[in-house]
């Protein structure tokens, strides 16, 4: 009896043992993270330098110089000229993490890079961290009633400039007026208007027939999916307007210094698009990089980001984001069940990533720059330069190497 006493007592300890260390999750410091050698936790070393392999044998093809490739891209559209700050480009870089530990990394993932529209996670979060702060009361609010006159800033001119308003007004009209944050996160907006010199028709027009885009009639809030920076920034200026700040300190206060972030990141908005706030010139920045600006951002920043939504939004027992704001942002927009908040795609009926989990999720950007993140596998890659037709390979490949 003593014996099977304690052979019971060293069983239960071993499984004790054993669920603490599943259960204990690694969160980097700041300034350091740990890496782990690919076999010690049981990954196919072999398969992951495969893997490394194919990202860098399907980098972009689009020229590293990110101005001309906006204007390869974007440049048959109207208006198409860049008004925001653009980079070259580094090398095919990546960082892989699992279980929170970086067991693979190549390229340059210290360097500072435009990442284009996964910027729009990190505002989709920033209107998060405001509606758990209580500063939107709920998203299936109207935007309207929070959003005041906006004095536009010029610093060149005192005087006013004949048919240039000097006050905006972004959420009014018939149609304006009746949008939610919701549908804003959601893209589904169809909201009208222009914006820093932007018409909301001009980005991504569809058809060839101009008189339909200007004079279309509006689709119902919610009804219609269009991927459209101009209503991106729409949002980033509401936003700017309820926390009466610039963003990027939002930003850095409530989301990026408690993950550990370095102090390189930086989000950059347009050269016309500043206004007059509480007395002082702010900023309103970009949602992505269309016509150049949004975050430029190195791939450990971005790796942190990724943890911290693998994570629920909860970095080492501190809630940053709410569980109920990630649930949302996880939930299929219904006019496009891969969509949830900007810019969290989902792999709804594993469209997005075949080879994936169904409750894996990316944030994709530009570039192609993705952040893939995987609670099922506790994995989180970061993948910058890549074509986009490889990501779903590229995502083939690393799960390839988990055992």
């Amino acid at each position: 009896m003593k014996r099977f006493f304690f052979l019971t007592l060293l069983l239960g300890c071993a499984l004790l043992t054993h669920a603490q260390s599943k259960t204990k999750s690694y969160f980097p410091p700041r300034g350091e993270w740990q890496h782990r050698p690919p076999a010690a936790l049981g990954l196919d070393s072999a398969q992951l330098q495969a893997a490394i392999k194919f990202a860098r044998d399907n980098e972009s093809k689009y020229p590293r110089n990110q101005e001309l490739t906006q204007a390869i891209q974007f440049g048959k559209e109207p208006y198409s000229a860049g008004i925001g700050p653009f980079s070259e480009r580094g090398e095919p870089t990546g960082v892989i993490i699992y279980k929170g530990y970086i067991v693979a990394e190549w390229g340059e993932p210290l360097r500072v890079d435009i990442t284009n529209s996964v910027t729009k996670s990190f505002l989709s979060s920033v209107v998060g961290v405001a509606v758990d702060h209580g500063l939107i009361r709920s998203v299936t609010d109207t935007v309207a009633p929070y959003i005041p006159p906006i004095e536009v800033y010029n610093p060149v001119s005192t005087a006013s400039t004949p048919g240039q308003p000097a006050l905006l007004y972004p959420f009014a009209g018939e149609h304006n007026r009746t949008l939610t944050w919701e549908v804003m996160l959601r893209q589904t907006s169809d909201w009208e208007g222009t914006l820093w010199g932007k018409p909301d028709w001009a980005d991504r027009p569809v058809g060839n027939d101009p008189e339909a885009w200007l004079h279309r009639k509006r689709n119902a809030p919610g009804t219609v999916y269009k991927y459209n920076d101009v209503r991106v920034n729409a949002l980033a200026l509401a936003a700017t307007c309820v926390w009466r700040q610039p963003l990027p300190q939002v930003l850095k206060q409530h989301i990026m210094d408690p993950i550990g972030a370095s102090n390189t990141w930086r989000w950059y908005g347009y050269r016309n698009a500043w206004i007059v706030l509480d007395g002082a010139p702010v900023q309103s920045v970009s949602g992505g990089g269309h016509w150049g600006g949004g975050m430029f951002i190195s791939a450990y920043d971005m790796a942190r980001f990724g943890l911290l939504t693998l994570h629920r939004g909860n970095w080492n027992g501190q809630q940053l984001l709410s569980e109920q704001w990630v649930k949302q942002a996880l939930t299929p927009t219904a006019a496009e069940p891969t969509y949830g908040y900007m810019n969290w795609f989902l792999n709804t009926d594993h469209k997005l990533a075949a080879s994936a989990p169904a409750n894996a999720f990316i944030h994709i950007g530009n570039g192609t720059n993705f952040i893939y993140v995987d609670p099922y596998h506790e994995l989180v890659a970061v993948v910058r330069w890549i074509d986009y037709k490889a990501m779903n390979g590229m995502i083939e490949q690393l799960l390839s190497a988990i055992k």
